[in-house]
């Protein structure tokens, strides 16, 4: 036991020196140059009361793991026992949200006049689902870890077998971030954490009061995961896409100790760069962990599409729609209006899109020039979608697929400061 929490500590301990760097990415999102005149400051005031706490949510985290590796019971179970109790997690999760849908639906009929009554007998099976995934939760974590570290540890990104920071990550509801673009160009000037419980319509409200407020555009959106230490993610019922976002969120942690993540918050390409490769490693990895652990479930989806998870169409609809196609054009069009200063137009032109897209099976809820600086950094392989033409996404899949390994690829372009460094990598000449 002794030996146990002295291992533990020292895991802990070897996270958080690892990850200072994190924080002082973090701390950036909190810390305008010139509170008095930047933007950055005025919609920390508009958003004063709403902001995620991120260091409280650490700390409790931390403790929760500590906790959860002291006890080491994972340590006794056989490997199959190990991922049926991962899955065991994974079937709870999936019959709660269908219970929970179940009773937002009679909730919402206008025909039930009693729907508390109708609910009694779901409203009970959901607290046993709860209280059950609560109980599966802390083990699923540590057991989900310690997989994606051997998938990391196949693939050579370790240093003395351990993959630096340790994995490590919690279940949580995530905070949302507000995003915010100028009217006249597509680029994140600035993205402010709030607090996940915000209602739709008070999330509405508040990019309404903030576009009005500030003339910018702006966007309210969930995200899968967060690169703090240890990392936050969804709680979801997906397992493949779940691996995927461990993975993800880990590449972060891996890219904050180098150039690249340091200067995550330089420049839009520095993002776009620093997303396209957590996604490009988080989709091998997370697949890697499914085809070694869970054989019978799909391949994982990538951590690209399922930003748009919410806006997934039927599949008849998407046999006729090609969505990436059809929002690259429609971000090429919209590139192409704001530069020659027609912002109206371009607005307009997004709204007209939308409708397209909703009609076809894409709920999308607002789009606007945040909803593609947001979307737009993470470049998927196969190429299109809010990108557009960035060539930014690109050369990097482009590194991916000329280097032989993926450990090769992720320490090549970890050490990549900008853009012309990448295009270095690849043999060409500055821009």
């Amino acid at each position: 036991m002794i030996r146990r929490l002295r291992y533990s500590l020292a895991r802990v301990l070897i996270g958080l020196l690892a990850t200072i760097p994190v924080w002082l990415t973090l701390s950036g999102l909190n810390a305008p140059a010139d509170p008095a005149a930047s933007i950055n400051a005025r919609v920390q005031a508009i958003t004063r009361g709403l902001d995620f706490d991120v260091l409280g949510w650490t700390v409790q985290a931390l403790w929760h793991k500590l906790l959860q590796a002291s006890s080491g019971e994972q340590l006794f179970m056989t490997e199959t026992d190990r991922s049926d109790l991962v899955r065991a997690y994974f079937e709870n999760r999936s019959e709660l949200d269908r219970v929970e849908s179940d009773i937002a639906a009679v909730y919402a009929d206008p025909a039930e006049s009693d729907p508390l009554t109708a609910t009694r007998e779901p409203r009970e099976r959901q607290a046993v689902l709860r209280a059950r995934l609560a109980e599966l939760a802390p083990l699923a974590e540590v057991i989900l870890a310690e997989q994606v570290s051997v998938v990391y540890a196949d693939e050579g990104l370790t240093f003395l077998g351990q993959p630096i920071p340790p994995v490590s990550f919690q279940f949580t509801p995530l905070p949302l971030a507000l995003i915010i673009s100028p009217r006249d160009r597509i680029e994140q000037t600035w993205l402010q954490l709030l607090d996940g419980g915000l209602t739709l319509d008070a999330q509405v409200g508040l990019e309404e009061k903030t576009a009005a407020g500030l003339d910018v555009s702006a966007l309210s959106s969930p995200v899968g995961g967060l690169g703090t230490y240890p990392t936050m993610v969804a709680q979801s019922r997906d397992l493949s896409w779940i691996a995927s976002v461990i993975a993800h969120e880990w590449a972060h942690n891996y890219l904050t100790l180098r150039p690249l993540g340091l200067r995550y918050l330089e420049s839009g390409e520095l993002r776009t760069m620093n997303e396209t490769t957590a996604t490009l490693v988080g989709d091998e990895i997370g697949a890697a962990v499914i085809a070694r652990y869970y054989p019978e479930l799909a391949p994982a989806p990538t951590f690209a599409t399922v930003l748009h998870r919410d806006v997934t169409p039927p599949e008849t609809t998407y046999e006729r729609f090609n969505f990436r196609a059809e929002m690259r054009t429609t971000r090429l069009r919209v590139d192409a209006l704001l530069a020659e200063g027609q912002i109206e137009a371009a607005e307009a032109y997004m709204e007209e899109r939308r409708s397209v897209f909703w009609e076809n099976g894409y709920r999308i809820r607002k789009l606007n020039q945040a909803y593609f600086a947001f979307y737009g950094a993470y470049a998927p392989s196969s190429g299109g979608g809010a990108g557009g033409a960035d060539p930014v996404g690109p050369a990097v899949i482009l590194l991916r697929r000329r280097s032989p390994s993926l450990s090769q690829f992720l320490n090549r372009i970890a050490w990549v400061s900008d853009i012309d460094a990448l295009r270095a990598e690849l043999g060409l000449p500055p821009r």
